[in-house]
């Protein structure tokens, strides 16, 4: 279970000033749940999942992952703990072939060819093409996104956050992507959080997180949730952004 409460997060702003960009967020996760989140751009979605990840470290508030208090813990222990993450926008890797990428990922001291290609073809690659490609500027940004979503199935962790996924994919490589992401939550052995605006990921949510403005607007099931976002794509009107929501 992943229990957050009163997560806040502050930068400094222009002459000292504080800015804050996550306030008092209180948010629980069961086990095994897929959970979509969205909002506006700039309400706090990336920096929400990169606290829990552990790569934005929150000024207030805790974030427990089954019953470890992972707040303050290093990249590399909230990934020991088995949290994983997916960039918007993946590094890239002069030097290290995709095959040794995954490889590290799946912690094994070197998967077989055909356990890479499996990964790869789990995320819409054609995998004799890329398994011994260098990680570099040879790919183009979806390339590289979906081998970095490779490495998450291929690390196996229980928490799953992945970032804007469908960002730079083409039409078919989101279908296959959307399968994989079925599969996983059918397997119920991993939680699976994601930040989207797409509609085909959002309906295979079982329960939406709305954030706006660095707050918590809504959490709740997704057939509850799902017809506000829709409403809002057909009048304009920010249900996000409404006096009183939260």
């Amino acid at each position: 279970m992943l229990e957050i409460k009163g997560l806040g997060y502050q930068v400094d702003g222009e002459d000292s000033a504080k800015v804050e960009i996550l306030r008092n967020i209180d948010l629980t996760i069961e086990d095994h749940k897929f959970v979509v989140i969205t909002g506006p751009n700039g309400g706090g979605k990336t920096t929400l999942a990169k606290a829990i990840m552990g790569i934005a470290q929150p000024t207030s508030g805790s974030i427990v992952w089954n019953g470890t208090d992972i707040t303050h813990m290093s990249i590399t222990d909230h990934a020991r703990c088995g949290v994983s993450y997916a960039f918007q926008q993946p590094p890239r890797f002069k030097g290290l072939r995709v095959g040794d990428l995954l490889s590290l990922a799946a912690g094994s001291e070197r998967l077989t060819r055909d356990e890479g290609c499996q990964y790869l073809t789990r995320v819409g690659l054609c995998a004799n093409d890329y398994i011994d490609r260098e990680v570099d500027t040879s790919l183009s940004g979806g390339e590289v996104k979906r081998i970095e979503i490779a490495t998450v199935l291929a690390r196996g962790a229980g928490l799953m956050i992945f970032d804007e996924p469908e960002a730079g994919i083409d039409l078919w490589s989101f279908a296959r992507l959307t399968e994989t992401f079925q599969e996983l939550h059918e397997r119920g052995r991993t939680t699976l959080l994601v930040i989207s605006h797409q509609e085909r990921i959002i309906d295979l949510a079982d329960e939406i997180v709305m954030v706006g403005n660095g707050q918590l607007k809504r959490h709740g099931p997704k057939d509850a949730l799902m017809p506000l976002i829709l409403a809002d794509t057909v009048t304009g009107c920010s249900y996000m952004n409404k006096e009183g929501e939260g």
